[in-house]
């Protein structure tokens, strides 16, 4: 098996988790889904709103990012799974985001986040009405968590 085919199975299987996982908290969809496993990734990573997710380490590290994450944070797939989960906030906005993200685990999910991100390249966007949510997997442990928005505004 490549490297090519493992890889391919992560973003499939973990595209399913967090379609699963946002699901359960949530009880709505994310995207409509049909078709396969593989299509529902494809449109998953196509889709016209933002999805990064990270694992679980002591200072995770992304692990996800669908193509509108990728141009809002302009970085390459590479560059993202090998980002600190931190980095995606100045250090002034650190400690906020922290305070959601363990809000967000305790509940299983917190809706209508507002904060402001930085781009790999320093520029600044405010993000407005965000989903955060435990991404779990088929025997409900925590394996990271996720975020999704379809708004933000660029900012000085």
């Amino acid at each position: 098996m490549s490297t090519d085919d493992v890889s391919h199975r992560f973003w499939v299987t973990w595209s399913q988790l967090l379609l699963d996982s946002f699901r359960r908290w949530t009880g709505r969809d994310l995207l409509i889904r049909t078709g396969t496993p593989d299509a529902q990734a494809q449109a998953l990573f196509a889709a016209p709103f933002v999805v990064v997710s990270h694992d679980t380490q002591t200072d995770p590290m992304l692990n996800y990012g669908n193509q509108r994450a990728l141009d809002l944070w302009e970085l390459s797939w590479a560059q993202l799974t090998s980002t600190p989960s931190r980095l995606t906030a100045e250090p002034m906005n650190r400690d906020e985001r922290a305070r959601m993200l363990a809000m967000a685990e305790k509940q299983g999910y917190y809706s209508g986040y507002r904060g402001v991100r930085i781009s790999s390249t320093g520029k600044r966007f405010l993000v407005e009405d965000a989903t955060v949510w435990s991404v779990i997997d088929g025997q409900g442990i925590r394996v990271g968590q996720a975020a999704t928005f379809g708004r933000w505004t660029m900012v000085e």
